[in-house]
């Protein structure tokens, strides 16, 4: 049923790269098959509910912009938010959405208020899904907005706050798993510290690896299939955070024993913070095995802050696609548009247009880094680079058994003298040009 929030807007189509109507995709053609996937089974796109439906376009500096029906702390606009953010699921044609707990419901006087809304929303939500067809790609706990979590939640120096945290995940956990979850997110926004000085680190790790391993236990207790992932993320609004990048995830998760259990929820933004880009914090995941999901955005890079921007150019996103396609694609994953309209961007619309550039861009990606993969031209010279450990006594240098002595022993016997070859990085950086 529509309720009138987005006006006569007709359901967005994909029209071609010549179309002119603002309001249709020009490149993201759900139904193109793509090396044997269609376009919406590669990138399994979702809307995130924080951004478009709680946000009410503050800033540190000013106040709301957005004037939304559904604005109060009452379980009746809980129910409104939500005919509404179906309604814009439907428009745009995604298969999936992502919210945070607080995100959908009022926390109401106290946790068993909080779980009863919860609870409420999660059967609301089930009826919504089985008559648009939309899934729920993760489900994740707020545990950093609230005053009580501001010296970190897993890692708080009270245990009051540990026990509220852990029975909330428990609660988003269980909403995730009645609605058919592909994932659940674990994102620490204060899990770090602000100062050394009042924080004893081991401590607060040992906590965070505690929290993570009950949370393990308590998926394949209840059954849930979905995939647990953490978001990486280095700072903002702490100084600090101990899910600092993809690498320091691995090895927090190898240390607890928890690295065949836990994958990463990689954002774009996150991964500017942490000084690397979006594609080495992908190729990294890859490597090493955990490689989950995607949050699709960028950042303002003259402000150094993440603001969560819509994505906006493909030939930046071509690399990031190239690692997700040889790695076998996202799994359970999904490119979820962890992003938000500016604040000056008041109209309904707007939200449309967000997301339409974002698909368009992610699928011209997409087409892109398959091209570079099918012509073939790109993992040739890639193989010819590492060729030389495709010999006998090259691979006996990694293999069980080989030592530094015996190694330096065969240089010395014969006068083995490399030089230097080049790595040709413009070569590189026109051929993937070509596919953009």
């Amino acid at each position: 049923m529509a309720t009138g929030f987005f006006g006569d807007i007709a359901p967005v189509r994909y029209e071609g790269a010549q179309s002119e109507n603002p309001l249709a995709y020009r490149h993201y053609d759900a139904t193109r098959t793509v090396l044997g996937k269609t376009m919406a089974e590669h990138l399994r796109p979702a809307v995130c509910y924080w951004h478009n439906f709680a946000w009410p376009g503050s800033d540190m500096f000013g106040a709301p912009t957005f004037e939304r029906p559904w604005f109060a702390e009452t379980m009746a606009a809980a129910r409104l938010k939500a005919d509404v953010a179906f309604e814009m699921f439907s428009l745009l044609g995604v298969p999936f959405f992502a919210f945070h707990d607080k995100d959908v419901v009022p926390e109401g006087a106290n946790l068993k208020e909080f779980a009863r809304n919860l609870e409420s929303i999660t059967e609301y939500f089930h009826d919504k899904m089985n008559a648009t067809g939309v899934k729920l790609l993760w489900g994740t706990a707020n545990l950093f907005s609230h005053p009580r979590y501001m010296s970190g939640a897993a890692t708080n120096p009270d245990p009051d706050v540990f026990a509220h945290a852990a029975a909330q995940v428990k609660n988003a956990i269980d909403s995730t798993h009645k609605l058919g979850g592909a994932n659940y997110v674990l994102w620490g926004g204060r899990e770090g510290y602000e100062s050394l000085l009042n924080t004893d680190m081991k401590r607060e790790l040992d906590q965070l690896g505690r929290f993570l391993s009950m949370v393990v236990d308590y998926k394949h207790k209840i059954g849930f299939k979905g995939v647990l992932l953490v978001e990486p993320k280095p700072q903002e609004p702490t100084k600090h955070q101990y899910d600092y990048d993809v690498s320091t995830v691995y090895g927090f998760l190898q240390r607890f024993g928890l690295e065949k259990e836990v994958k990463v929820n990689i954002e774009v933004g996150h991964a500017f913070l942490a000084k690397h880009s979006f594609e080495h914090e992908i190729a990294t995941a890859a490597a090493l095995g955990i490689l989950g999901s995607i949050d699709a955005n960028r950042n303002d890079l003259q402000s150094g802050w993440d603001t969560d921007q819509f994505p906006n150019n493909a030939a930046e996103l071509v690399p990031a696609l190239y690692h997700i396609l040889k790695a076998g694609g996202l799994g359970a994953g999904g490119f979820n548009f962890d992003a938000k309209v500016r604040r000056q961007s008041t109209d309904p619309a707007d939200l449309l247009l967000g997301h339409i550039g974002g698909l368009d861009v992610c699928a011209r990606a997409l087409i892109g880094a398959a091209k570079l993969i099918e012509d073939g031209k790109y993992d040739a010279h890639l193989a010819e680079r590492y060729a030389g450990w495709n010999a006998a006594e090259a691979m006996a240098m990694l293999a069980p058994g080989a030592s530094l002595d015996a190694i330096a022993a065969r240089v010395a016997e014969h006068d083995i003298d490399p030089k230097p070859r080049s790595g040709r990085q413009e070569y590189w950086e026109n051929l993937v040009n070509r596919y953009i």
